[in-house]
Formats: structure tokens, C-alpha cells, sequence
């Protein structure tokens, strides 16, 4: 399976776990994300964007614009209540998905 179909299905659950850890602005999400998974989730503006409006649009993510002391305006995304509720019921899912993938995979690699 192919990277980015990996990483498309899991877009949404990527990004409400980075963002439950403290609001942050687009730029700091890719290099935020990029630090966490060792450059393998390399997010793109033409990935990044869309999704979070996506999410705003459900209502699990909340975007504020804010003024920065170099007088820079950044759009800062948080995570909802619903976005917390929703996070819990897809790590509790993911969990359950790599067990049973663990279980059937083999554990040494060829």
C-alpha cells in the first residue's frame, strides 16, 4: 500500500492528536508533524488546507486568527470538545486495527 493512501484515511486522526496537544498554525502543523513521524507524514498545503477546513466545517477543529508580535497574522487551529470525543473513538479504533494486524502479520520481516 502506497503512502498516501495510508496517510489519507488517517489525515483527520493525525491531525486531532497533534492539535489536542496545543493549538497551532498551519506552517507549525507540517513541521510539527514532519518532526513526530521522522519526515514520513509530510504534509502538503494542497493536503493540510483543505482538511482543516474540513474539520472546521464538522465542527472538531476551531481556526482563530491571531496577531504575532512581528505583526504577522496566523490563523491558529484548535481542537473542539467534539474533536476530543471524536479523537478518542479513532485511537480506540486504530488500537483495536493494529492489534489484529499485528496478530496476523508475520514478525520478522523478509
Amino acid at each position: 500500500m502506497h503512502q498516501q493512501e495510508l496517510l489519507k484515511g488517517n489525515t483527520t486522526t493525525l491531525l486531532l492528536a497533534l492539535l489536542e496537544l496545543e493549538p497551532m498554525y498551519g506552517y507549525q502543523i507540517v513541521k510539527e508533524m514532519n518532526r513526530r513521524s521522522s519526515g514520513y507524514f509530510a504534509f502538503k498545503e494542497g493536503t493540510l488546507y483543505p482538511a482543516l477546513h474540513r474539520l472546521e466545517q464538522d465542527s472538531l477543529v476551531e481556526g482563530q486568527w491571531q496577531d504575532t508580535p512581528s505583526g504577522v497574522r496566523r490563523r491558529y487551529y484548535s481542537i473542539t470538545a467534539k474533536g476530543c470525543r471524536i479523537l478518542v473513538e479513532r485511537l480506540k479504533e486504530w488500537h483495536r486495527f493494529t492489534r489484529a494486524m499485528n496478530a496476523v502479520m508475520p514478525s520478522d520481516l523478509p
